[in-house]
This record gives structure tokens, C-alpha cells and sequence, in this order.
């Protein structure tokens, strides 16, 4: 699997500066070198950095943008990498520059100079953030770079080093999520998904795992039809995080079916390939979790995952089959292909069940027509309480992950009605189909548990690269719900 670079942070050495391999990175004011570091190093390079900042193609760049000067005089590395550094840059604006770093720098070694820098431990999470990568399943290249070291140096090592900390944690947990949504359904059965978090006990996390008979024994029949005509066994993986005191915990829910052909409503072939990443709510939830654990988290957390796989067969559940809920309520299965909802129900209704939780929130990659609404840059907000969803949205902010508040209500709940069963799995039409995807799962919240449905379908996973990711899996929601877990439970 893939993991994040480790990153060693390092006292600044001017001579270990001079003798650096690979590529060095320097941020360069507006109007070229506004700190004595980089002065330093401008005046070791001959001025190359004044000249720089004086010429046309310095005055274009926009900040966080880096121009390469290769082959530096003066030094031993092969290309300095100068930052456009705006000195009010926030947060956000600093993890994007290490973004831009680590997509420059490539495999090789890289030294990055933070000597006096604001929201340096930023840009070390944008340089962990951006440097993934997933190639498990590609033959070596013998040709490629060696994979080199990665040095930060600043004014007070040891301090930034603190700092980092907790955001290496967090970078792992959504370099874990990506995994799980990169990898194909050949290797990311249900069997496998539920080993790769049970082996996260070691973490701290208590792992439950429920199989097909114990679901059954539960009435778990909406979950359990999802999955009954494949050969891989459904299944619900628990995982709890005891890091607070006595109080109810918060509750993470993700839709994992790790494959959807759509069962007997097949989708069609072109673009089929994508639905390995079915799974990007368990995804996102089994990052969180790895997130919370390694940070050491001082809140209560219970990760709950429906791991399924949904494939036509002699055994599959037909369009007009009505199951039964967990909780009782009958559904009329008007298209195979709106399983996750399915999936959700029954996990959601044993979160309550079992955890009595403060609050839930669930996750998938539920509806097309979420995309249609929000395109790919906001993941779609669903809540039965505006607080809970203020506080999420407030989060997602702060981690500048996309996210917006959608409308619900009662009048679409009648697009859901059946003539003989208690609900239907879909609307009488197209119109809103993620809002009265939230309606159906709104049935399985109890009475006084706040809840927020969270449809990922356009942010999980992206066809183009991104300032902090590569194409493909983003792990979107990660760096978002453990904000929220800090801000609003261990606060």
C-alpha cells in the first residue's frame, strides 16, 4: 500500500544547505529574497534569485506558484524551486504551496528551507498530501528516480516538528483512504476491506466484525439484499475510538460496496470500471478512524462500514422484490442500482441501536444527481439539524474541503410511496434524486439524534489532478470530520 513520504525536520545548516542533492525550495517574496535565509542562499547562487525576481516571468506568477531555476551555481543540487510567498498567506494558501513543492519536486531528494515561515507545518502537510501516490500494481521502473529524503529546515526544528505531528496523522489517514479507493475489486474484496481494518487494532482501535449470519440474526434484510447475489460475503466492520471519558459517542456510517454493476439494473459498460470507488464513504470513514487513532484523539468515536458487493446473478434481488429493514420497515426495491441507500438504512438503524450515538454522520458515494447539482468541487450536506450542519460545513471550510448544504422536507417523501410495501427505494422520477435519496435515509434516523448524510459521489474520486492530490481517489472528508472531532468533541 501506499503511505505518505516521511518528512525529517532539521535545524537550518548553511552548509548542509550547499551540499543538498535533489531540489531545494525557498520562498521568495513578492519583490525576491525577504529573509536572510534567503538572501544567503541568493547571495551563494550569484544573485541568481534577485535576477529572478526581477524579470517578467517572476511578476506573473501568482503567489504559491514556483519557478524553477535549474542547475543552480553554487550548489550541489540540481534545480532550486523558488515559492512565491505572499507574507499574509493563510492556512490553506500555505498547504497548497506544498502542494505545488511535492508536485515539482518529484522522487528525489528535496530540502525545504521554513526558516521564519508562518504556518510551516502546513506546507509540510500540502508536500505529504500531494507526494502520494498509488502503484502498487505497476512493474518496478528501473528507470525512475530513486525515491530520495525529504528535509525541512527551519529556525526551531523542534517546534515545527510538534507541530507536524498531529498532521502526519492525518495525512496517513487520508493516504488510507485513497488506497482503499484506488485499489481494484479483484484485490479489495469484502473479505480483504474488513482484514485491513480489523489490522488497525493495533492503532488502539477496538474491530468488530459482523458477518452475513449475525446481519441476518440482527434483521440487517435491506443490507443483506444488496449483496446476495455475489459471491463475497456481506459484511459490517465496527470500529470504536475510546479516547474521551463516559459520554455518547460520535457516529461515522460509510456505504462500502466495493463493486456496483448495478445488480439486475445494470449500468451501462462505458464507465463501469469506475465503481470500484462504490466504497468511498467506508473509505473515508476507515481514514477518519486511522486519523483519530493515530493522533491519539482525546473524543469518542465509533466507525461503522455496510461492505458489500452488488452483482447480478440467479441469487440477486430483483427490481419489485420487497425486503425488510433492521428497523422493520418494508422496502419495495424499484431499481437495483440504488443500493447504498439500502446499505446505510441498516447500519445507521445499528449505530443507534447499539451506541446510543451524540450525533451521526453518514457518507457515500450515493447519486449521480448530486454531481449533476454540485459538479466536483462540493460534496452534497444533508442534515435534520442546522447546528450539527453548521459545525460540519464550518470544518469542511477551515480544511477547505468542498461542501453545501442542501434542502430536504416532507413533500418529497411522496415520490417515495409504494403500493405495497411501506417505502420505495427511488422517486417516481428523476427530479431531485439526491435530495430524495437523503428523504429515504432521514426514515432511519431516531427521533432526537442529529444527523448529517453526506453524498461524496462527485468529490471521492476526480478524473484530474487537484493542488493537494493526484488523479484519482482524493480521500475527501478525512482532514474535514477530524477537524469537526476537534473542534466540537474535544474542545
Amino acid at each position: 500500500m501506499s503511505r505518505t513520504p516521511r518528512i525529517d525536520f532539521l535545524p537550518y545548516d548553511a552548509q548542509a544547505l550547499s551540499e543538498a542533492t535533489g531540489r531545494v525550495a525557498v520562498f521568495l517574496g513578492v519583490d525576491g529574497p525577504d529573509s536572510e535565509v534567503a538572501r544567503d542562499l541568493d547571495a551563494a547562487m550569484g544573485g541568481a534569485l534577485s535576477r529572478l525576481a526581477s524579470g517578467h516571468r517572476w511578476g506573473r506568477a501568482r503567489p504559491g506558484e514556483i519557478v524553477e531555476i535549474a542547475v543552480p551555481a553554487g550548489l550541489a543540487a540540481e534545480a532550486v524551486l523558488a515559492v512565491k510567498h505572499d507574507a499574509e498567506a493563510g492556512r490553506l494558501a500555505m498547504r497548497r504551496a506544498g502542494g505545488a513543492i511535492a508536485k515539482s519536486a518529484g522522487r528525489g531528494d528535496l530540502t525545504v528551507l521554513a526558516t521564519g515561515l508562518r504556518h510551516a507545518e502546513e506546507v509540510a502537510l500540502g508536500m505529504a498530501l500531494r507526494a502520494y501516490r498509488f502503484d502498487a500494481h505497476r512493474k518496478p521502473d528501473e528507470t525512475a528516480e530513486p525515491e530520495g529524503r525529504v528535509r525541512v529546515m527551519s529556525d526551531d526544528s523542534e517546534a515545527l516538528a510538534r507541530a507536524a505531528g498531529p498532521m502526519a496523522a492525518i495525512a496517513e489517514g487520508v493516504a488510507f483512504t485513497r488506497d482503499l479507493v484506488n485499489e481494484p475489486a479483484n484485490v479489495l474484496t469484502t473479505d480483504d476491506f474488513a482484514a485491513r481494518l480489523a489490522a488497525m487494532q493495533e492503532l488502539g482501535l477496538e474491530v468488530e466484525i459482523l458477518e452475513e449470519d449475525d446481519l441476518a440474526r440482527l434483521g440487517m434484510g435491506a443490507l443483506l439484499a444488496v449483496g446476495q447475489g455475489s459471491d463475497s460475503p456481506s459484511k459490517v466492520v465496527v470500529m470504536r475510538w475510546q479516547g474521551g471519558g463516559d459520554e455518547a459517542p460520535l457516529a461515522l456510517v460509510g456505504k462500502g460496496v466495493v463493486f456496483d454493476t448495478g445488480g439486475i439494473s445494470l449500468k451501462p459498460a462505458g464507465g463501469m470500471e469506475d465503481m470500484t470507488m462504490d466504497m468511498g464513504g467506508a473509505g473515508t470513514v476507515a481514514g477518519t478512524m486511522r486519523a483519530l487513532a493515530l493522533r491519539r484523539a482525546k473524543a469518542n468515536v465509533v466507525g461503522l462500514v455496510g461492505l458489500v458487493e452488488n452483482m447480478p446473478s440467479g441469487n440477486a434481488t430483483r427490481p419489485g422484490d420487497v425486503v425488510r429493514s433492521m428497523k422493520g420497515d418494508t422496502v419495495e426495491v424499484i431499481n437495483t442500482d440504488a443500493e447504498g441507500r439500502l446499505v446505510l438504512a441498516d447500519v445507521m438503524w445499528y449505530a443507534q441501536e447499539q451506541f446510543k450515538p451524540s450525533g451521526m454522520i453518514d457518507l457515500a458515494t450515493l447519486t449521480g444527481a448530486i454531481i449533476v447539482a454540485l459538479g466536483h468541487e462540493n460534496a452534497g450536506v444533508f442534515s435534520n439539524e442546522d447546528g450539527f450542519a453548521e459545525a460540519f460545513l464550518a470544518a469542511a471550510q477551515g480544511e477547505g474541503e468542498g461542501a453545501w448544504r442542501m434542502p430536504m422536507g416532507d413533500a418529497y417523501d411522496k415520490t417515495l410511496e409504494s403500493r405495497i410495501a411501506d417505502v420505495r427505494n427511488v422517486g417516481t422520477g428523476r427530479e431531485g434524486g439526491s435530495i430524495t435519496a437523503a428523504q429515504f435515509l432521514k426514515r432511519f434516523v431516531q427521533d432526537g439524534t442529529p444527523w448529517i448524510h453526506l453524498d461524496i459521489a462527485g468529490t471521492a474520486s476526480l478524473k484530474s489532478e487537484s493542488a493537494l492530490a493526484p488523479k484519482g481517489a482524493t480521500g475527501w472528508g478525512v482532514m474535514a470530520l477530524n477537524r469537526l472531532v476537534a473542534d466540537r468533541y474535544e474542545g
